[in-house]
């Protein structure tokens, strides 16, 4: 049996552990010959015929040194280069025209030479690793300091317009986007995991700016929020063909902190 897991963050690939010096097991991670029975779309159960006899304390027979699925070590290495193989089947697939709806995690392991166990142990449905997906496919989401309010609401406005551009410029991504929009339960992971976090950001950051009188305090803020938020998410996602300039948000935050009036009027 190969070594498992630790426990999955929900970063994908770009944070997985190569196997440290001391970690158990030579073959790569998921190269198991059988796959789990039950239904492709949902975690496999225990009594899945690829799994090994297993002595009463849950521990494989055979191999008392491995920890089981159910149990991982926490910090324990992740195979890198099988979350790789797996995001990158899943984006093979779709290059090739199948849908997201067509896509079993039976034809993903199958496609990415590891077991269906082995995609489980990092994502527990495919809603989950289509997330992944997208978010591999975007561009990272830059760092803030979490101590700045206009600095930090900058770069967040920043990063909406780099992922309306990369949104642009993809076709494929483009295409994911609007097959995601029409399945319910996927657009609710992707909203869940990324959309929500990146939105309590973006006020978090609006709070620290009127902590700091950089804005009003005698307003909403998550009126203010939308305020800077608005006029990029028309451009990038509400006029396709509108420009996308390198100082959008910079305008954008200028023109409200200076306000629409004109000068003798306010």
């Amino acid at each position: 049996m190969q070594g498992q897991d630790g426990e999955r963050d929900r970063h994908g690939a770009r944070n997985g552990g190569d196997a440290s010096p001391g970690a158990p097991g030579g073959a790569p991670d998921g190269a198991s010959a059988g796959t789990a029975a039950g239904s492709p779309d949902r975690a496999p159960a225990e009594t899945s015929a690829e799994a090994p006899a297993t002595t009463p304390a849950g521990v494989p027979a055979g191999t008392p040194a491995e920890v089981p699925d159910a149990e991982p070590r926490r910090g324990r290495p992740r195979s890198a280069a099988a979350e790789r193989a797996i995001l990158d089947a899943v984006i093979a697939l779709l290059e090739a025209g199948e849908p997201l709806a067509g896509l079993s995690i039976e034809r993903i392991a199958r496609t990415a030479g590891v077991g269906k166990a082995t995609i489980y142990r990092r994502w527990s449905d495919k809603e989950e690793l289509f997330v992944d997906v997208v978010r591999d496919m975007e561009p990272d989401d830059p760092p803030v300091s979490g101590t700045e309010g206009l600095a930090d609401l900058r770069v967040m406005l920043e990063s909406l317009r780099t992922r309306g551009l990369a949104q642009r410029s993809s076709a494929l991504l483009h295409n994911i986007f609007a097959q995601m929009k029409s399945h319910p339960k996927l657009w609710n992971e992707y909203h869940g995991m990324v959309i929500a976090p990146r939105r309590l950001a973006l006020l978090a950051a609006v709070r620290r700016a009127v902590a700091a009188g950089e804005l009003r305090d005698d307003l909403d803020v998550e009126l203010i929020d939308d305020l800077f938020v608005g006029p990029m998410l028309v451009r990038t996602v509400h006029r396709p063909d509108a420009p996308l300039p390198d100082d959008l948000a910079d305008r954008i935050i200028t023109a409200l902190l200076q306000g629409l009036a004109p000068a003798g009027r306010v």
